[in-house]
């Protein structure tokens, strides 16, 4: 899953990109309102943390600007002013969600899951796909039961095709849920996970489609 974080607060924007990568996300952040606002407008998040006080332009008037443009990334807000006001705005211009400063990031964490659950119409917080159960909170897979060991990476490309079972994902738009800026990609690395996933959920589970990308068929 790739997110954009969006803070200026050096110490905290760095323990949250720190969190959230352990958490297998791919992580860009931004510390003003007119990168972020640049960053959603061409990026493909799957999901943006966006902080109210910011540089050059607000938390809230980047929200709405993305919203008129019919961008409809998950938003959760960072705040530090706990009024109801504050929030009330928010989620007018758009937001999904509110956190208020201080917080704990396994409960960012656990509110960034139900975000992306309810954005993919899921209401179970278990993907589970024939044999195939994934848990995005524990970071575990079972196959007929029994648990697979899947590599952060390999874990983030599996639960992209199972969230848009039935619908091709390209190389390209694996790699933007793997990857954040400063990250390299290797020029096969799409393909060898691939290879790797099939190894241990078999050879049919995930499908190529020549030219286009790789698919997990519905159920």
């Amino acid at each position: 899953m790739r997110l954009l974080l969006v803070e200026d607060d050096e110490l905290l924007g760095d323990g949250i990109r720190v969190a959230l990568t352990q958490e297998g996300y791919a992580v860009d952040w931004v510390k003003d309102g007119a990168a972020a606002q640049a960053a959603l407008g061409v990026g493909n998040y799957d999901i943006a943390i966006l902080d109210i006080g910011l540089p050059k332009i607000s938390g809230l008037d980047v929200l709405k600007a993305i919203r008129n443009k019919k961008i409809d990334t998950p938003v959760m807000m960072l705040t530090a002013r706990d009024t109801v006001q504050d929030r009330v705005a928010g989620l007018d211009r758009g937001a999904d969600d509110y956190m208020i400063k201080p917080f704990d990031v396994d409960e960012l964490s656990a509110r960034l899951r139900a975000l992306i659950r309810r954005q993919g119409g899921r209401a179970s917080p278990l993907i589970t796909h024939g044999n195939i159960t994934l848990d995005p909170a524990s970071h575990t897979v079972t196959r007929d039961g029994e648990a697979l060991e899947l590599p952060r990476r390999e874990f983030a490309i599996l639960q992209l095709l199972l969230e848009h079972a039935g619908k091709v994902m390209s190389r390209a738009r694996l790699e933007e849920s793997l990857y954040s800026w400063d990250d390299s990609v290797e020029s096969n690395a799409i393909e060898v996970y691939i290879h790797h996933l099939r190894k241990k959920l078999g050879t049919e589970f995930i499908r190529t489609i020549r030219g286009i990308g790789y698919i997990v068929d519905k159920k």
